[in-house]
C-alpha cells in the first residue's frame, strides 16, 4: 500500500522548530510519507510542495500566536492550484490571548481547514484525524 503523503512545516514569519520536529517524527513513526518544509514557510510554499509531491494534506503549525492572519485565505489558494479539497490541518498556538477554542475552531473551519488542534495537542490525536481525513484503514 502506497504511504500517504503530508507536506508539513510552521507558517509565517514563526521559527519555533521543536514542536515541528516532534510531529515530523511522530507522522513519519505513524508510517507517512513527509515532505517538512521547517520554518518560516510560506502559504505558497506549502501549496507549491503539496503539488510537486503529489500530497495528500498540508500540516500548518504555529506557535507565534499569527496562525490566524498566516492561514487566512489558504484554501482559496489551494483551490485555485488545483488542490481543491486536500485536506488543511492546523495546530498550535494558532491565534493571540486566551479565546475559547470551540470559537477558534469555528473560525478556521470557516476558512477552509478540516481540523484545527489547541496547543498541547498529542501527535496521537493529530495522527487519527489526518487516518480519518485520508480514510486510511486502520491496520490490524
Amino acid at each position: 500500500m502506497k504511504k500517504k503523503k503530508l507536506v508539513m512545516g510552521v507558517i509565517g514569519a514563526d521559527v519555533h522548530a521543536v514542536g515541528n520536529r516532534i510531529l515530523y517524527f511522530a507522522f513519519t513513526e505513524a508510517g507517512f510519507d513527509v515532505v517538512n518544509l521547517g520554518v518560516m514557510v510560506s502559504q505558497e510554499e506549502y501549496i507549491a510542495a503539496a503539488i510537486e509531491s503529489a500530497a495528500d494534506a498540508i500540516v500548518v503549525s504555529s506557535l507565534y500566536g499569527q496562525g490566524e492572519l498566516d492561514c487566512r485565505g489558504m484554501r482559496e489558494k489551494c483551490d485555485e492550484a488545483g488542490l481543491k479539497g486536500i485536506p488543511l490541518v492546523v495546530g498550535g498556538n494558532i491565534v493571540i490571548g486566551k479565546q475559547k477554542f470551540e470559537d477558534v475552531e469555528k473560525r478556521f473551519k470557516a476558512m477552509g481547514f478540516d481540523r484545527a488542534f489547541p496547543p498541547g495537542t498529542p501527535p496521537e490525536t493529530t495522527i487519527q484525524a489526518l487516518k480519518e481525513l485520508l480514510h486510511m484503514e486502520e491496520e490490524a
